[in-house]
Parts: structure tokens; C-alpha cells; sequence
């Protein structure tokens, strides 16, 4: 790495994050840090501490907005299969029929891998939820998801960022981790935070970790006063990661045999990290290709083709983290859900309510929760689509109450304008 290719891109990167934290990319094999506020920043280094990050959260956002009623697809309704003619799904029994969950609802059958999850009630879906903002537009509706002020495009920071600035315990870099080729909008505000590439990259070692490589650069910003504190934060969370995947599990996992696409893998680099390095609470990843406008397909297609490695990937998460998994709680989300009829093109257009996936150890699962009122013309949004019956936000707070043990005072620092009508339901029995 030449030294002017990285300066070029910490003072780019500088500028780009001044109002919500400093992301700091660090070699091809990147990763980066927003530098903390100035109140903050004093302890960055500190350790969270095992007790207070105990409880984990892993957010999974499908970005392109999956077709929901195809993941939990209500074939109990007559009108199921009359809006979908050719990409519904066949009755649970049928070939290529879906897996039964309730009687009513049944799983997309590319999610088998689920199903023991699903049989030990580690496993919930909560239907017809979703932003309260009409909008249909990807950019907005996931800015807003991330924000978690839906509405609002001014808002600077992500939801996860002030979850864990409002949490207990004390920041520590690797304590909010995002996987992807950027830091995320959900990630990104005021509390240091770290980005690791997609794939086996992400635990590679770098130009940076070249011992006299790596000296001359911590020299050389040692006392740098506007670049000092980021690169030593960043250099820290690096050099966290690195120890945390160097166990020989870790190891094994990044010579085996390849999977067969990158979510499962990355998923068993996330549980691993997250086993090794107990100060990583909260993690994010986001996965696309739901923007399925033509050629979904049903039991099989372009969907099944995504969910597959999807709940591959989901079951190796849980899995790997091993008792870890009693202590997480994983959630699916997507930006909104798509048209209930099957447009010209055997495919589905943009929507609006949708279903977010709830895993856990301590999750009452089994259940598809919401306020479900059928898919008959008179029950859907504008007459093509599922209305919002559960605001997204008010799932995400009960995670973050009931779970993650966030003061009630502090749900307003998290979720700003939190909406008037709460859940009907508790996703958790304690």
C-alpha cells in the first residue's frame, strides 16, 4: 500500500463522515473505525466488559426488499394461490410445496435448513410489519429502516449506533461490527464502530500488519492531532479482530472446503468472532438480490436460489455460536415487501408490509406473530399490497428492552417518535 494512496483515502474518508464519526479504511483487506465523540473517545479503548455485552444482537438486512409472503406464505387462504397463480407456493404435502408451519402459514421449502429452529421455538415471524412511511422507494425506505426514523431524511446517525451508545458498559471498537465492502448506515454516529469485508478477507492479514510496515505507520500518526486517536482506535480494532480469528476453529473454517456462496461463510467467521471476542455485542450484515421484479420463480428461481443459502447461512450462525445462541437474538429485516398479486412478468412489484424473522435461544418461538387480516382485496394497503400492522420499531424495542436489557428511559435516545400503538405481542417469555 503506498503511503499517499492511504492518505488520500483517510483525508476522503474524513470528509465524508465529519458530522457523524471518522471511518478509517486501512488496506485493500480493509477495515475501518468512526472515531467516537469527543466525551467518548477518552475511553474507547476500554473494554466493554464480558457482562455488559453478554447479550448479543445480530441484524440481518435483506437489501431489494424480499417477497415475504413467499417466505411465510399464507396458503391456508384461498386468495394465496387466485394473486399468485403461477408463483405461489404449492400447499405443505404437494411437490415442491411449502413446509407447514401453523397450518396456515407455510415456510418457503428453500428454507428447510429452518426448520429444526422453527420445531425447538427458537424461531418467530412477525407478518404484515414494516415501516409506517409509504414510500416504495429502496433508497428511502432503508434509510429509514437503518435510521429508524422513518420519515426523516436528516437524521445522522444509525439505530445501532445509539443502541449501543445507550446500552451499559463502555464503548469499545469491536463492540458494534458490521460485515460488507462499507460501513453501513445503520452503523455509523458517534460510538466507534468496526467494518470487515465480505468473505475470508476479512480476517487476512494486511499490508498494515507487516511489523515494520505497521511501525512506521503507527509513528508516523502517533501524534498526528486531527488523525491520531482514529488510526490508534482502528489499528486496536484490528489488531482485536485479528486475535479473535486466529483460533484454531477460525482457522478450519477459513481452509475448508468453500461453501456454496458467502453468506454461510461469512456467518461462521461472524459466530467464531463473536465466541473469541467477547466484547462484540451487536453485529450487522446485509445481503442482496431480493428485488425480484421478474422470474421469481416459486419453489424453485431466482428466490429460492437467495433464501436457500440465506437459512443455510442463518443455521450455521446459530450453530456455531454454540450456548452463545441462548444469549442472541438474530433478525431479519428488509426494507418493505412487495405486491401481493404477481405482476405480467411472474415476478412481484414494491410494497409495503412485510415479515421480519426473529432467531434465538431465548426467543418464544413457533409463532408467527401480528395483526394478520388475510389477503383478501379488501384487506390490502392501496388494494395490491400487506398495510403495516406492526410498526418495525416496535419490534426492535422489545429487543432491545426485554433483551439487550435497555433502561425504558432510554428507548426514546434509540428510537426517536417511537409510535403510540406497541406490539400486541412479547416475542420473549422473561
Amino acid at each position: 500500500m503506498r503511503r499517499r494512496d492511504f492518505l488520500n483515502t483517510l483525508s476522503a474518508s474524513f470528509v465524508a463522515n465529519l458530522g457523524a464519526g471518522l471511518v478509517l479504511p486501512l488496506g485493500a483487506n480493509a477495515w475501518a473505525a468512526t472515531a467516537p465523540s469527543i466525551d467518548a473517545g477518552a475511553n474507547a479503548f476500554a473494554a466493554a466488559g464480558p457482562a455488559a455485552a453478554r447479550k448479543k444482537l445480530v441484524v440481518v438486512m435483506l437489501r431489494g426488499a424480499v417477497d415475504g409472503l413467499n417466505v411465510v406464505a399464507p396458503v391456508g387462504d384461498a386468495n394465496y394461490l387466485r394473486l399468485r397463480p403461477t408463483i405461489g407456493l404449492a400447499a405443505p404435502g404437494m411437490e415442491g410445496g411449502a413446509l407447514d408451519l401453523d397450518g396456515y402459514f407455510g415456510l418457503h421449502p428453500a428454507l428447510a435448513g429452518l426448520q429444526p429452529l422453527w420445531r425447538e421455538k427458537k424461531l418467530a415471524f412477525v407478518h404484515a410489519s414494516g415501516s409506517p412511511d409509504a414510500t416504495r422507494s429502496h433508497f428511502d425506505a432503508q434509510d429509514y429502516l437503518e435510521s429508524g426514523t422513518p420519515g426523516r431524511k436528516n437524521t445522522a446517525d444509525g439505530w445501532m449506533n445509539r443502541l449501543v451508545a445507550a446500552l451499559p458498559g463502555t464503548p469499545a471498537p469491536t463492540r458494534l461490527l458490521g460485515i460488507g465492502p462499507v460501513l453501513p448506515r445503520i452503523l455509523s454516529g458517534s460510538v466507534a464502530a468496526v467494518n470487515l469485508p465480505n468473505g475470508a478477507a476479512a480476517t487476512r492479514a494486511d499490508a498494515l500488519d507487516r511489523p515494520a510496515l505497521g511501525a512506521a505507520f503507527d509513528q508516523l500518526y502517533a501524534d498526528h492531532p486531527r488523525f491520531g486517536r482514529a488510526y490508534r482506535e482502528g489499528r486496536q480494532a484490528h489488531r482485536d479482530v485479528m486475535a479473535a480469528a486466529q483460533s484454531r476453529e477460525m482457522q478450519a473454517a477459513d481452509r475448508g472446503a468453500p461453501l456454496p456462496n458467502g453468506f454461510p461463510d461469512d456467518a461462521a467467521r461472524l459466530a467464531t468472532l463473536m465466541r473469541n471476542d467477547p466484547r462484540i455485542q451487536l453485529a450487522f450484515v446485509a445481503l442482496g438480490g431480493w428485488d425480484t421484479h421478474a422470474g421469481q420463480g416459486a419453489a424453485g428461481g431466482q428466490l429460492a436460489n437467495r433464501l436457500a443459502p440465506l437459512g443455510q447461512g442463518l443455521a450455521v450462525l446459530a450453530e456455531r455460536l454454540g450456548p452463545l445462541f441462548d444469549d442472541t437474538v438474530v433478525l431479519v429485516v428488509s426494507e418493505f415487501g412487495r405486491t401481493a398479486r404477481e405482476n405480467g412478468n411472474g415476478g412481484t412489484d414494491h410494497g409495503h408490509g412485510n415479515v421480519m424473522w426473529v432467531l434465538g435461544g431465548k426467543v418464544d418461538g413457533g409463532k408467527v406473530y401480528g395483526d394478520w387480516a388475510g389477503i383478501g382485496d379488501d384487506a390490502l394497503h392501496e388494494g395490491r399490497d400487506l398495510p403495516v400492522t406492526t410498526d418495525f420499531r416496535s419490534v426492535l424495542a422489545q429487543v432491545a428492552e426485554r433483551h439487550l436489557r435497555l433502561a425504558d428511559p432510554k428507548l426514546v435516545q434509540v428510537f426517536p417518535a417511537m409510535p403510540q400503538r406497541m406490539a400486541s405481542f412479547r416475542l420473549f417469555n422473561t
